[in-house]
């Protein structure tokens, strides 16, 4: 089956669970989505029993969509730039402190707490893994994907403080994630030998500082083009030239291209309305708006196919409850210790933590993440099963039941 054939399967899918999901289950629409995909997945599974060699035909085609390298090279850009770029930056700033708090310690904390559960749990119930290895999990799966929050956050009527903290630190902490991964993953292959702390925590610094300060660059030099005219579709394509060339070059220079295209999307989103007319405005916000839709359907429906080659055991359902457990507890621990340590200087009630752990919802990220390992990396596929666990109940259990824990927090 061609790239092509498999692109339009995929958009065709999309366009029909998006219309399922409007006309008749009416759910937000990356979970509706999502569902209906997993659905199908199922039926094709189901159908293994009775025509193995069709089934195979289509796991095969399936295997074929590299899903890591279309969502870190294709897609991840441009979603991390329009949620950015529709992001209240005025109320970012007044919660800066915390989403940075949260971001970046709270990654770090969550990452040590899940690689060490990991390793006493998997390692009690027999599974042999490393504690580098752990980490690696740790690292891969304590971001909050802002893709899956943004488009289910938006649904809900939450106070605004708490809503711009859950919306602005899975903006950050994805690229802060995604450094982690990278440094851990660099330990994991060449070993704690060879790979020193301080290369490490200099890797981080340069893929972190690197990415933010470029974010910065990219976004005033959009900016100030984008003043010198009012020609709407011009402008349109300067943001979106400066998306992708932005992104490629900050994969060059080796510094983090989420982070840059966040930053990017905040600075060019907030100043827009200072320098474009009310029609160029409206368009490229429109423009945005769509890009975005577009590509969480078809990343949802990704998702959701993907089950067809995730090999589950269901004998090994224990380790998956216990997998899940652990990392909203991890992500519970990893609000509360900054939380109550500058809670003085935080705007947030103490209902808070609470909703920044279920509404922390776990996504594509994850998954990209863990089928990037290298195929020769012992347990990769166990390592992809239990993130794929965790995604699932993230999106499903967590987004679907997010209603309800609102308006018990916040009646």
């Amino acid at each position: 089956m061609s790239l092509f054939t498999l692109i339009t399967l995929l958009i065709v899918g999309a366009a029909l669970f998006m219309y399922l999901n409007t006309r008749f289950l009416k759910l937000p629409d990356t979970i509706g989505v999502m569902v209906l995909s997993l659905a199908v997945s199922v039926v094709l599974i189901s159908l293994n029993g009775l025509h193995p060699a069709w089934f195979q035909y289509v796991r095969q085609n399936i295997a074929q969509i590299d899903f890591g390298r279309i969502l870190f090279d294709v897609m991840l850009s441009f979603l991390l730039f329009a949620g950015a770029f529709h992001t209240d930056a005025n109320l970012l700033r007044i919660e800066r402190r915390s989403v940075m708090l949260f971001a970046f310690v709270g990654v770090i904390i969550s990452t040590f707490l899940v690689g060490t559960g990991l390793y006493y749990v998997a390692n009690g119930l027999g599974f042999t893994l490393t504690y580098p290895l752990c980490l690696l999990f740790g690292a891969l799966i304590s971001p909050t994907d802002p893709i899956a929050v943004l488009s289910i956050m938006a649904k809900f009527d939450l106070p605004e403080n708490v809503k711009i903290n859950i919306v602005g630190e899975s903006l950050f902490n994805d690229g802060v994630g995604v450094v982690m991964f990278a440094s851990i993953y660099q330990l994991v292959q060449q070993g704690p030998e060879v790979v020193s702390a301080g290369e490490v925590a200099w890797l981080f610094l340069k893929e972190a500082g690197g990415g933010m300060l470029f974010g910065l660059a990219l976004g005033y030099g959009m900016y100030g083009l984008v003043r010198s005219i009012n020609h709407y579709q011009t402008e349109v394509l300067i943001t979106v030239a400066g998306v992708m060339g932005g992104y490629l070059l900050a994969q060059q220079l080796h510094i983090s291209g989420p982070l840059a295209m966040v930053v990017a999307g905040l600075l060019v989103g907030d100043r827009k309305r200072h320098v474009m007319s009310e029609t160029s405005e409206d368009y490229v916000d429109k423009f945005w708006e769509l890009v975005d839709v577009i590509l969480n359907a078809f990343l949802f429906v990704m998702i959701g196919i993907e089950l067809v080659i995730i090999d589950f055991h269901i004998t090994q359902w224990s380790i998956y409850v216990l997998v899940i457990l652990l990392v909203l507890l991890a992500r519970y621990v990893s609000i509360l210790i900054p939380f109550t340590l500058a809670h003085r200087w935080l705007g947030l009630d103490n209902k808070a933590p609470l909703m920044l752990t279920w509404g922390g919802l776990r996504g594509g990220l994850s998954i990209a993440m863990a089928l990037s390992i290298d195929d020769t990396l012992p347990h990769k596929d166990f390592l992809v099963t239990i993130t794929y666990a965790v995604v699932l109940f993230s999106i499903i259990g967590q987004g679907l039941t997010m209603e309800r824990l609102i308006r018990r927090l916040y009646p």
